[in-house]
């Protein structure tokens, strides 16, 4: 499912991509891949992938992340193995972009690098039962706003969309015609859906290319 050496992921606050991130730098990492998950969400404080640091260093994933992530002196700032990440080719990063226009500034300063080797994706995550993306209209802004932002275009769409533990089958299928929709009106493709994993018998062949989820 991901075939390219650096992935990154953006979206609003909540959409899910930190999760998601992580699952990929797991999974990348579980086919014996040499992979680095770099934490660039240094607007919002909550859903990091910092918080996974035990899980991710146990399984083999170098996590790169600010020096005053989850403490009280959590700045705007960047570490330098993060462009180390980025540059080294032998290896795969995942980026986890911080939510909307202000979180995707960090990512701007990286875009020529990793723009001229052309082996990137820039997922867009979208959760269709957060309130600032209730409908494909509202995605698309966010996604505009985010490209505006990091100078770089989304390759791909991603729904994510779901309520946590109380996530049905039925809330997950009433979301593709709005994700067709938002596919539609950013001319992109839909790379995958995201789903918890103890629906899967539930909805068995119903989601296309689907990526399973222990939310």
């Amino acid at each position: 499912m991901i075939s390219k050496r650096v992935t990154i992921l953006t979206g609003h606050y909540g959409s899910g991509k930190t999760s998601i991130a992580v699952q990929i730098a797991l999974r990348l990492r579980g086919e014996g891949k040499t992979v680095s998950i770099c934490d660039l969400d240094i607007v919002n404080p909550y859903f990091r992938s910092t918080d996974h640091r035990a899980e991710l260093e146990a399984a083999g994933v170098c996590l790169v992340t600010s020096p005053f992530a989850g403490s009280n002196l959590d700045i705007p700032a960047l570490p330098k193995e993060l462009y180390a990440a980025i540059a080294d080719k032998s290896g795969y990063a995942v980026l986890d972009v911080g939510g909307d226009d202000r979180g995707a500034v960090a990512l701007g300063r990286f875009v020529p690098d990793i723009a001229g080797e052309e082996n990137y994706e820039m997922l867009f995550v979208a959760n269709f039962y957060r309130p600032l993306t209730k409908t494909a209209e509202d995605a698309l802004h966010i996604l505009r706003e985010v490209e505006t932002a990091c100078g770089m275009r989304v390759t791909a769409l991603v729904n994510n969309s779901n309520l946590g533990a109380e996530t049905t089958a039925n809330d997950v299928t009433g979301t593709f015609s709005r994700m067709e929709e938002f596919a539609r009106l950013a001319e992109l493709p839909v790379a995958f859906t995201s789903a918890d994993a103890r629906l899967k018998a539930e909805l068995g062949d119903r989601i296309e290319h689907p990526f399973w989820m222990n939310f």
